[in-house]
């Protein structure tokens, strides 16, 4: 088995011939979910171009902390960011179960490192909860909404403005503090 097979087709085969749920009732949005401490994050399966085992991460100077590097994917180099860091979260080990989701935004490819990629998920429209109406102060910018499945609760994200809104306005404030 290659080290870095691609674990999208298996899970979505898995998910695909387990137990059916009926999902006739609204439309149906797809998520690749993965865990980061002990919370359920999912995308949007559209946005997911494959999910790898941990590569070589090449590490660049002078990059946000968030950022873990760079890789090879078959002659493209790719951006890996570390999304347990761009959280806020500590730092943790990688393992057997740590993952690169390799994801397109705005027609560029970037590496996602997490914790664990748990499966891809089925759920109604019906069943997301926009985040405004769950969490006041929550901007809509970050989280596109939470899922309600059976008992879990799987926070969707807006992966393209987590990963550079901020960055940039802190970008341009450090630039402005070394100048001054």
């Amino acid at each position: 088995m290659e080290p870095n097979e691609n674990l999208l087709e298996q899970t979505l085969n898995a998910s695909l011939t387990g137990g059916e749920e009926d999902l006739l009732d609204g439309q149906i949005v797809q998520l690749v979910s993965f865990q980061l401490e002990d919370v359920e994050y999912g995308i949007e399966i559209l946005s997911v171009h494959e999910i790898l085992r941990i590569p070589a991460i090449t590490r660049l100077p002078n990059t946000p902390h968030f950022i873990k590097g760079v890789l090879n994917l078959r002659g493209n180099v790719i951006p890996v960011v570390d999304v347990r860091e761009r959280f806020g979260f500590p730092k943790a080990v990688l393992t057997d179960q740590s993952r690169v989701i390799v994801i397109e935004s705005e027609d560029k490819l970037i590496g996602l490192l997490v914790d664990n990629v748990s499966q891809v998920l089925r759920i109604r429209e019906n069943n997301i909860d926009p985040p405004s109406v769950l969490i006041e102060g929550v901007s809509e910018e970050y989280i596109k909404g939470v899922g309600r499945l059976k008992e879990r609760l799987i926070i969707i994200l807006n992966m393209q403005n987590i990963l550079f809104a901020d960055a940039e306005t802190k970008d341009r404030k450090d630039k402005a503090y070394i100048k001054a």
